[in-house]
């Protein structure tokens, strides 16, 4: 879509950049949602006490999310899935017609979003409904959005990886920075509805992983249904399944002639695209966008333990861990008889101080 014509846009809308309007500092494509839509979602919204609700940042699971929450409805029958789109199932509402159809759906809803918290629906802070909020690793994230960017329409185009690496960690995307989304979500956990899980896990135990999204739900599967959940929620079977690949999209919308939506589903692909030197920038500012969360994810490096205090050649504690007393009595202790060496003899006299 073209620029709209005459003067940029003011008011909550700010200035029209191509394909996207920001409101309240957010990209979104102009395609798709509105300021009207988006407003109504902030503050006319009626929450139900029984919806949950499929939150994420783009690129981070939505849609196996999706797929896991319609398949603990349905208690592990496929059928539902292979009937009825994803996006009727769970829609968006924070777009146009998602708005449309989360309002006619019947309870309990199933309703997925991409809003940062301070955007979302203020009557779900007054409700029981639950929210479950999917992370992934940002630099995976980056490549998945950007391989998605090129087939879909609504976004404009991404340009190389290194100008569109810039615009990411700057925020400058749809739905805003990876990092206020995160720490702004993740500042509810803690409250007995909200629930978070990374991609990561998803993958590395999927049973496991169902088995506590449906003790969050209040949900009992027997061992028949959580098989089928487990089956009917691999990535294989999403890819072949049209109501979740979305092949049945038009192709104004998405086009799949050049990539599919369903990719990889992997996890570090980003090891294939990204440079040393942009894995490395975009560490030094993760670092310091997620200082004091207190958190560890699945991709962060292990944290280096802490040095034991630095110690003399008899395994005391250097005389600077030690109040000059402390150290006295350390020094009067009797040593070992080592063997009468010039070296030994002066360490012996005079401990190493590092």
């Amino acid at each position: 879509i073209a620029k709209r014509p005459g003067p940029p846009l003011q008011g909550l809308w700010g200035h029209v950049t191509q394909k996207y309007f920001r409101y309240k500092g957010i990209n979104f494509p102009m395609m798709l949602y509105s300021e009207q839509g988006l407003q109504e979602v902030e503050n006319e919204f009626q929450v139900r006490d029984d919806d949950i609700f499929n939150v994420t940042y783009q690129k981070s699971g939505t849609v196996w999310m999706l797929e896991i929450l319609s398949l603990i409805r349905s208690n592990g029958d496929p059928s539902w899935c292979r009937t009825v789109p994803n996006w009727d199932r769970g829609p968006w509402y924070e777009t146009n017609l998602g708005l449309q159809r989360a309002r006619g759906n019947e309870s309990p809803r199933i309703i997925s979003s991409h809003l940062p918290v301070q955007l979302f629906a203020k009557s779900f802070f007054q409700s029981k409904a639950k929210v479950l909020y999917t992370v992934r690793n940002p630099k995976d994230v980056l490549v998945s959005l950007h391989h998605f960017a090129q087939i879909f329409r609504p976004y404009k185009e991404p340009g190389q990886l290194d100008e569109f690496l810039e615009e990411f960690l700057k925020g400058d995307v749809p739905f805003g920075s990876w990092f206020d989304h995160v720490k702004g979500w993740l500042s509810l956990r803690g409250h007995e509805n909200f629930f978070w899980i990374s991609y990561e896990e998803l993958q590395q135990d999927l049973r496991g992983s169902v088995e506590r999204i449906c003790r969050f739900l209040g949900r009992e599967l027997d061992t028949q249904a959580l098989d089928a959940v487990v089956e009917n929620t691999s990535f294989q079977a999403m890819k072949q399944n049209k109501m979740s690949n979305f092949s049945l999209s038009p192709r104004f919308i998405l086009d799949q002639r050049k990539s599919s939506f369903l990719r990889k589903g992997i996890s570090g692909d980003w090891k294939n695209h990204l440079t040393t030197a942009q894995s490395e920038a975009f560490d030094r500012i993760y670092q310091e966008q997620m200082r004091g969360l207190d958190l560890t994810f699945p991709w962060d490096e292990p944290r280096a333990q802490p040095a034991p205090p630095p110690t003399d050649l008899y395994g005391d504690p250097s005389p600077r861990q030690l109040p000059p007393k402390r150290w006295a009595q350390v020094l009067s202790r009797p040593r070992w008889d080592l063997s009468p060496s010039v070296h030994a003899t002066q360490a012996l006299e005079t401990p190493s101080l590092p």
